[in-house]
């Protein structure tokens, strides 16, 4: 549930092109959206969601009950209740999205744009991070960066933001493009253009065209932000000023003499036409670099100040399972890696796992999904370089899994194979010994979460 700044039920009608259908004098302002009849605030307004196993329809009474001051509806009820209003509109998903651009309209203060294949959310983490030392940022939490979770979170827009940063995901063609008509952003990032949702896009350059779509929203006199190490992004001539970020000699923003700590983070060396900035920052992981470059030229195009933007890296904390580093007694190290997958994250999580100061280096991997035609080569690359990279034992889990398991033992690694996480659990704890390192890792819908959580509870 989001607060709000106060919307009138006229204002809300307008915006959402509905009809009141029991209009009534004296009604109170809404100051709060919910989507979830479990979560209902006093005099919020209602806005029921469908999908292919629940109507929120069916909830109305129970959410009015609750304290809702009203509701949204394309389903109208038998009956109205007098002391409640009903706003009714053809697709409460369409209305969702109207009513948050509306409201969006009443903030002036630069809204940054956020997609990419992999790193998005370190990038938008990063950059809330870096524009926070100085700004109040509204950024987008967790993983609200879909058709319900973006507009929820404009809808978290108060009168102390002074910038936002956005995140926004997509596993088709036109979701960046419907995101990006409610977030119309100042500044658009992408932070590179991987495999992932190759299933369902067909190949990289679909991929490249699904997520260029985040310019078709951006300001004319808005700035693009791109990785400038990424082949399929150096191939856009974009009509808009375009700021790429990397090692590459044509990079505005250059990332330099990077140092990799291990588990304790990195140091690099970011120089702009601007300024230098030496940067520490406190997360595993060499492309964190990279996240840092175009946060860099976010904050410069914003005006920050050199020691805020210094500040800002500093500060950063990764989000949720991303690569966060859970140290256990007996010098255990967990690396949460779980919350998603594909190729080019689960490379990159490898290669901090090889280059963790441990006796001993488990790599426990599940399935990735939605690489179509790439998947079995994928999992088994995945394996074939957890042993190439001397990782002592790898554990693959699921079914795709399996490719994973023959890469790594045709490659001369130490593997086992489980078909779910719940029959591996047993022998993960046994192998999480002293001075162990293990990274858990997998696409999303394999849930390795509660991995980590049942190492946690073993060890703590």
């Amino acid at each position: 549930m989001n607060r709000m700044q106060p919307m009138t039920i006229p204002e809300i009608v307008s915006a959402v092109g509905g009809t009141w259908l029991n209009p009534r004098e004296g009604a109170a302002p809404v100051t709060a959206v919910s989507t979830d009849s479990r979560r209902i605030a006093p005099g919020c307004l209602f806005l029921p969601l469908t999908g292919e196993k629940f109507d929120g329809h069916d909830f109305l009474d129970k959410a009015l009950s609750a304290g809702a001051a009203g509701c949204l509806c394309a389903k109208v009820p038998e009956t109205l209740r007098a002391d409640k209003f009903y706003i009714r509109v053809e697709d409460t998903r369409l209305a969702l999205r109207a009513l948050a651009s509306a409201y969006r309209d009443r903030f002036q203060i630069p809204f940054v744009q956020i997609t990419g294949s992999v790193g998005k959310t370190t990038t938008k983490e990063m950059v809330a991070s870096v524009l926070g030392a100085s700004l109040r940022v509204l950024k987008t939490p967790e993983n609200f960066n879909n058709d319900i979770g973006t507009p929820l979170t404009l809808l978290g827009l108060g009168p102390e933001h002074q910038a936002a940063v956005i995140e926004t995901g997509m596993n088709h063609f036109g979701e960046i493009r419907y995101l990006g008509e409610m977030v119309r952003p100042d500044i658009a990032v992408i932070s590179n253009i991987g495999d992932a949702h190759i299933e369902h896009l067909g190949s990289r350059e679909g991929i490249l065209k699904a997520k260029c779509e985040i310019f078709e929203n951006l300001k004319p006199e808005g700035l693009a932000v791109l990785n400038g190490d990424d082949a399929l992004l150096d191939t856009l001539d974009l009509p808009f000023r375009t700021v790429r970020c990397g090692q590459s000699e044509h990079c505005a923003v250059r990332v330099t003499e990077v140092t990799d700590h291990g588990v304790d983070g990195i140091t690099c060396t970011i120089v702009s036409p601007r300024d230098t900035y030496h940067l520490s920052i406190p997360a595993p992981g060499e492309h964190m670099a990279w996240s840092a470059a175009m946060a860099v030229a976010v904050a410069e195009e914003l005006g920050v100040e050199r020691d805020a933007i210094v500040r800002g890296a500093a500060a950063y904390e990764p989000a949720g399972s991303r690569m966060r580093v859970v140290r256990l007694p007996g010098d255990r190290l967990v690396l949460d890696d779980c919350y998603n997958a594909n190729p080019q994250s689960v490379t990159a999580a490898l290669e901090v796992l090889a280059k963790t100061e441990c006796g001993r280096k488990v790599a426990v991997l599940g399935d990735m999904g939605e690489l179509g035609e790439l998947t079995d080569q994928a999992h088994y690359n995945m394996g074939a370089l957890a042993a190439m990279l001397g990782i002592d034992e790898v554990v693959a889990i699921g079914t795709k899994a399996e490719k994973i398991a023959d890469g790594a033992a045709q490659s001369g690694g130490s593997v086992t194979h489980f078909a779910t996480k719940e029959e591996a659990v047993r022998t993960l704890t046994d192998l999480l010994k002293e001075d162990t390192a293990m990274l858990v890792k997998a696409s999303h819908a394999m849930h390795f979460g509660w991995i980590v959580e049942q190492l946690k509870q073993d060890y703590d």
